[in-house]
């Protein structure tokens, strides 16, 4: 018996997988929410923004599951790992074996840690309810703050603009992306934002939410106070890894895992945006939270469970839509010492650079050119940065 505690895109492709790669033993899903697994991008993207339907976030037909003998197990909480026992205990008490245990168990946003963040109005985005929720609220129009200029911030801030709403991003950074992309493609994206009637607060703190049981106003640590509807919560996620640390697992940032995705046990792997996984490209461990992470590393976590000779290697990669802007990032930034733009206004690539080597490479509606980004990356030869700001020059030689 094969268990795998999380029933989201990890998850579900590793169940996938397993079916793929001809195995008949029992496998069990299991998942706290009632939804079956879905895909989380379009719930800040298409769905949030009503380009596309709800039916087309999910990662299989309905009947999927049952044809191929998976025992979903929704809205179904896992409370304990006992490994003596080899066994997943769950909410109702039942205990569940397992030979070989993935947990794809994901990150829970994190919530506001200021006075009145309980009050009503204020959301996280995570979930389909939560997309849900969030469509409903922006329906309404009104005062819409966004607490946080990372990539779920801007994205919902995104979506708020276009349904119409007053939009306030509040961000203690110079730039939105300030940590993820560095200040000048930070203030690319801050551009584009307030192009669109976005009110960006930048350099700005929170000191508190007020309102009379609903939320009406965020107040800055300047004591200025922004009139508001609904608040969003966009502050980060925290890995959700209590059960692997209960269990006596390895952890850092996230569950410790090899190239292979396996824990400290041999027998238990994880996968997704839980999993802080060694990679062997990057050489270090890390952990990444974009659908992509996901989508290709519950596989990898199958075949390992299986016993096949398997490395998790990829380059990072993640994609974000907003107003005009269509982007794909490839890499790691950390530890860049040079940027170099190839393009101009809102059609280039901008490569991240560590002494001459491409690290990280970034498409702003430029397409068809993730493969050549990435096959930069992987070569880890020197560049000549004229060459790789040219337009002129191909990218793939």
């Amino acid at each position: 018996m094969f268990v795998i505690i999380g029933a989201g895109l990890a998850g579900a492709k590793a169940a996938a997988a397993l079916r793929e790669e001809g195995y008949r033993g029992g496998v069990t899903l299991i998942g706290a929410e009632h939804e079956r697994p879905y895909e989380r991008p379009p719930l800040s993207k298409g769905y949030l923004q009503g380009s596309s339907e709800l039916e087309k976030v999910y990662v299989h037909p309905e009947g999927w599951y049952r044809d191929n003998d998976v025992d979903l197990r929704l809205g179904t909480a896992a409370t304990a790992i006992d490994r003596p026992s080899r066994e997943v205990v769950l909410g109702t008490g039942e205990r569940v074996a397992y030979e070989k245990l993935l947990i794809a168990t994901g990150a829970t946003p994190r919530p506001l840690p200021f006075e009145g963040a309980d009050l009503d109005g204020v959301h996280y985005l995570r979930t389909v309810a939560d997309s849900q929720a969030l469509k409903a609220a922006f329906a309404h129009g009104g005062n819409v703050v966004v607490i946080g200029g990372g990539w779920i911030g801007l994205e919902t801030a995104a979506a708020a603009r276009k349904a119409g709403c007053d939009v306030t991003v509040v961000e203690p950074e110079p730039t939105p992306l300030h940590r993820t992309l560095g200040a000048e493609m930070g203030e690319v994206f801050a551009g584009v934002h307030r192009r669109n009637g976005v009110d960006l607060r930048l350099g700005a703190k929170v000191a508190r939410l007020a309102g009379d049981g609903h939320v009406r106003e965020v107040v800055l640590e300047s004591g200025e106070a922004i009139a508001a509807d609904e608040v969003i919560g966009g502050i980060g996620a925290a890995p959700n890894v209590e059960l692997a640390r209960d269990a006596g697992l390895e952890i850092g940032s996230g569950i410790l895992v090899d190239a292979a995705l396996r824990s400290s046990d041999p027998d238990i792997h994880a996968a997704g945006d839980v999993a802080e996984a060694f990679n062997p490209l990057l050489n270090r461990r890390i952990r990444v939270e974009h659908w992509a992470n996901a989508l290709n590393q519950g596989p990898v976590a199958a075949k390992a469970m299986l016993g096949q000779d398997v490395v998790y290697d990829r380059v990072p990669y993640f994609y974000t839509d907003q107003f005009e802007i269509g982007m794909e990032f490839s890499g790691d930034i950390a530890g860049a010492d040079d940027l170099v733009i190839r393009g101009s206004d809102l059609e280039f690539i901008a490569f991240w650079l560590r002494e001459g080597r491409v690290i990280a490479g970034m498409n702003v509606n430029v397409w068809d050119v993730v493969g050549d980004i990435q096959k930069l990356i992987r070569n880890g030869e020197t560049v000549d940065p004229k060459r790789l700001a040219d337009p002129e020059t191909p990218l793939a030689g």
